[in-house]
């Protein structure tokens, strides 16, 4: 049987995931179904409609939420309770791609578009018995995917009309979704104005709006929601934080009703300290203690060990240590391609003669003997040096001792360790990639960058907000335009540092090894099983 392309793009997933068309569908993991959930609240009286019309026929009705979690059924005939009972196809399973292959949950979730999966197009053996059609429900307001419904038989109740049915369902459901947008936000409008009577600057957040009176609009930036954001996590409360200008606030913040959004009434406590406030305009992309040692470090002209990942900033930070000195730079890289003997006389010339700052870069890429050798040169010679590596962690022999000869370090931290900073650094990257530019990065394009891993840090950050200013070359930058470099959503849950960790070590692995979970998992010494248990708990979706 010739498949459509699709279809074996499909496949091409499930393999990638571990699965074998033999591979049981019957042992998947079943979580708690949030019942108070707005997709379920929008599409109990739908789905109910539909039960009555499905009445004795073979046919039942599968809703899936934003995370493929098959959360809601309806049946013509009970019969085909126990059939989907036997595939796992049950309220609170994850039905995505990794765990059942190829279907009409998983991958209209997959492609965001209607897709019908016939008989024997599916992946697994075990399904191969159903036909069915699934639509993807989009909230008309947000364009945010809010879940999947999926209209199945079995093979012999095939007929053309089950599509037409299920998007008028998808349509019914997407109206009520907006109905209760418009009825959550008449609730979180009614309790920003009712702070406004109590509180000088009040801001009200919702999925997708933002309330805000003129002392809030003064003293809260778009960069600081992310925070906002994540703050609100504890639900309600008094806590105190440092805003993206430096002011330190006093936020007192409140839930409204159930997912309505979050109210926030904040009172300056402290104004920015002048030095801040001073950084901040010049847009550095380095933490102000970094910048600090290193300009402390250039005044005396120290010898400097500039560590870290790769596009932590490294460039920039020994940009600052050069400041108006003459600055000459050489690249261990370069070793391979002007050979050792160049690279040596190249390097003495500059101990012997060079006025300024000297940077050897990423020092750990030299080969064991020549790193012996610079170590010999900067023991002897007084010129002004700056070396760049790796973190020194990773460093062993002939490397460690080269960093060894240079006792001040500042460390670069990775950029997933500097998430509230990433708003700021964001704008400061985009105005530097397009100084006359009118583009614009909306709340939520910032909310967008600060979930995410960011495996290339700074360098990394930078390149898709030049490919998305590339693209769009005035006006605001949505998160709608970030979303395909963007795979880790805003609902991500705040992870603590332990999770952190984990949630590192997992996105690295699959990088490693292209997205297949199956060597992913041997890499890291776990079963697949206990990979994708951590994948779903920790949200963590690899770029496909």
């Amino acid at each position: 049987m010739e498949l459509r392309a699709e279809i074996v793009q499909s496949w091409r997933r499930a393999e990638l995931s571990g699965l074998s068309p033999t591979s049981p569908a019957d042992r998947l993991e079943v979580e708690d179904v949030d019942v108070r959930s707005r997709l379920l609240r929008a599409a109990t009286p739908v789905l109910d409609e539909i039960e009555r019309q499905l009445h004795d026929t073979g046919l039942c009705v599968i809703l899936a939420d934003r995370d493929c979690r098959i959360v809601a059924r309806r049946y013509g005939d009970r019969s085909l309770e126990r059939v989907l009972d036997s595939v796992s196809a049950v309220p609170g399973c994850r039905y995505t791609e990794e765990t059942s292959g190829t279907n009409s949950v998983a991958t209209p979730y997959e492609l965001r578009r209607g897709v019908a999966v016939h008989g024997e197009e599916h992946f697994l053996d075990a399904l191969k018995c159903f036909t069915c059609y699934g639509h993807p429900i989009v909230h008309p307001a947000t364009g945010r995917l809010e879940g999947v419904l999926d209209i199945t038989g079995l093979v012999d109740d095939s007929n053309p009309l089950l599509a037409p049915f299920l998007l008028r369902a998808v349509a019914d459901i997407e109206r009520r979704l907006l109905d209760g947008s418009n009825q959550a936000q008449q609730r979180l409008l009614a309790a920003f104005q009712a702070a406004r009577h109590r509180s000088s600057a009040v801001l009200a957040l919702g999925d997708d709006v933002v309330l805000a009176n003129r002392a809030a609009v003064d003293l809260v930036d778009p960069a600081d929601h992310p925070l906002l954001r994540e703050l609100s996590r504890t639900r309600r409360g008094v806590r105190r934080l440092r805003l993206a200008s430096g002011t330190e606030v006093e936020v007192r913040m409140e839930a409204v009703s159930v997912n309505a959004g979050m109210l926030f009434e904040l009172a300056p406590v402290r104004p920015a300290y002048p030095g801040v406030a001073r950084r901040r305009a010049l847009g550095g992309v380095l933490p102000p203690d970094v910048e600090d040692r290193l300009r402390r470090s250039a005044a005396a002209r120290r010898r400097v060990l500039v560590a870290g990942e790769p596009g932590t900033g490294h460039t920039a930070a020994t940009a600052i240590l050069a400041g108006a000195e003459p600055l000459a730079r050489m690249d261990a890289a370069d070793v391979p391609v002007r050979g050792e003997a160049e690279w040596c006389a190249r390097l003495e010339r500059l101990a012997a003669g060079h006025p300024g700052l000297i940077v050897l870069r990423d020092v750990h890429l030299l080969p064991p003997v020549l790193a012996a050798r610079t170590a010999r040169l900067l023991d002897a010679s007084p010129a002004w040096f700056a070396l760049t590596s790796a973190p020194v962690t990773e460093l062993r022999g002939e490397h460690a001792g080269l960093v060894a000869r240079v006792h001040r370090r500042v460390e670069l931290p990775p950029l997933r360790d500097r998430r509230a900073d990433i708003p700021a650094l964001a704008r400061t990257l985009l105005a530097g990639l397009h100084p006359d530019s009118t583009l614009r990065l909306t709340a939520g394009a910032l909310e967008l960058l600060a979930a995410q891993p960011w495996p290339g840090n700074l360098r990394e950050l930078e390149t898709v907000l030049a490919d998305v200013a590339d693209r769009r070359s005035a006006g605001d930058i949505t998160a709608r335009d970030l979303a395909a470099a963007c795979p880790v959503s805003t609902s991500a849950p705040h992870l603590s540092g332990w999770e952190q960790a984990e949630y590192d070590a997992i996105t690295r692995a699959l990088a490693a090894v292209g997205g297949n979970k199956v060597r992913a998992a041997r890499q890291l010494g776990i079963s697949r099983s206990t990979l994708y248990n951590r994948m779903r708990a920790l949200r963590i979706t690899p770029n496909r």
